[in-house]
């Protein structure tokens, strides 16, 4: 059998896979993260420290230690894939790859830098760092299968951090976490239906995956009650629209423009991404103070929009023509893209506790 990390060329012989260079980052692309580290350390849980025990100890127990071992079925499964199924099957590895290990490299350094002062708080974020390492690990083995890894390393060295409060950590890796969750479970379940899109053995660890997904978002969940400021109050339901609204419009603009993947799934990108938000802002609700009334019939109009110009900025970008034409093409749907945020950021919240799921 041919190691996982490696490919074979014409003879047989393996050969190791190619690094592949990161891709350019933009707004869509992975974020990595660092924080406040000191703020973080000092953190009283005495509010829900009996929840945040409770999730610690479902992590010790670390569920899914012998769940993402590679088999047989994963010999030969890349050959099979045409060749644009293959590119957009190696572009969504590559983007849940960095995006796992971000999450990685953040509750490590969170692990390390606060384990003297809190150290229930760094406990938990090491069993979480362990888990998206394993995950990342799995992705990249799968990318191996294609010919192609990322540098981890390199990654960890280059790749600029962008630097947020604790409080909009929790929002985004809250958001981050559950939204991940609904996007593998609906993927299995479809899967599960409809075996003959499986185009890829990855897919059947997807159920436990998304488990560890849950638990992380639950952590964060508990985490916010501890720190009431950051859902209770005017500012705190301002942030959570913003970064509710922002998680929401990049994974739809990001996901229509590589709507081939999901087609290979026998998906369709819009009406999937369109059920991963609901679900999303319904799981949302149990903790946030106001969610997003995405059944409003303009919150899709404003999203395609961001879509459509997404595309012009697309071609602007990969024209010829000099940078600052280039610069000069791009600023009006710089600008449209701003205006139809502000709307879709204006338009009147759901308090949560008047929130309604749904029928789907």
């Amino acid at each position: 059998m041919v190691p996982p990390t490696a490919v074979a060329d014409a003879v047989g012989t393996p050969v190791a896979p190619a690094i592949k260079d990161p891709v350019k980052d933009t707004i869509l692309t992975p974020r990595f993260y660092t924080t406040d580290f000191d703020a973080m350390a000092a953190m009283d849980l005495q509010p829900n420290e009996a929840e945040l025990e409770a999730i610690c100890e479902e992590f010790r127990k670390d569920y899914n230690r012998h769940h993402f071992v590679r088999n047989g079925e994963f010999e030969g499964a890349a050959d099979k894939l045409d060749p644009e199924t293959r590119k957009v099957f190696v572009e969504f590895l590559e983007q849940s790859c960095t995006s796992e290990f971000s999450g990685f490299l953040l509750y490590k350094e969170l692990s390390r830098r606060i384990k003297d002062k809190n150290p229930l708080l760094a406990e938990c974020f090491a069993h979480m760092a362990r888990d998206e390492a394993r995950h990342a690990g799995f992705l990249n083995k799968a990318m191996g299968d294609f010919g192609l890894q990322l540098d981890l390393g390199f990654l960890t060295a280059n790749k600029s951090y962008t630097f947020f409060k604790p409080k909009f950590i929790f929002y985004a890796t809250y958001l981050s976490e559950k939204i991940g969750y609904w996007r593998y479970i609906a993927i299995f379940r479809h899967l599960q239906k409809n075996p003959e899109s499986k185009i890829f053995p990855i897919f059947n660890f997807f159920e436990n995956w998304c488990q560890d997904e849950n638990r992380h978002g639950d952590f964060f969940d508990a985490l916010m009650k501890a720190q009431p400021d950051t859902v209770r109050g005017f500012q705190a339901r301002l942030w959570c629209r913003f970064f509710l609204l922002a998680v929401f419009a990049t994974m739809y603009v990001r996901d229509v423009a590589r709507k081939e993947f999901y087609e290979a799934l026998g998906l369709d990108a819009r009406e999937y991404d369109k059920l991963v938000i609901a679900k999303t802002n319904e799981t949302s609700a149990r903790v946030f103070p106001v969610v997003l009334n995405v059944e409003h019939p303009k919150f899709y109009e404003r999203l395609e929009r961001l879509v459509t110009n997404n595309n012009h900025l697309a071609e602007a970008d990969s024209s010829s023509a000099p940078a600052p034409i280039k610069v000069l093409r791009k600023l009006p749907y710089w600008l449209a893209n701003g205006a139809e945020m502000a709307k879709l950021f204006l338009m009147a919240p759901i308090r949560s506790e008047q929130f309604q799921p749904a029928v789907r």
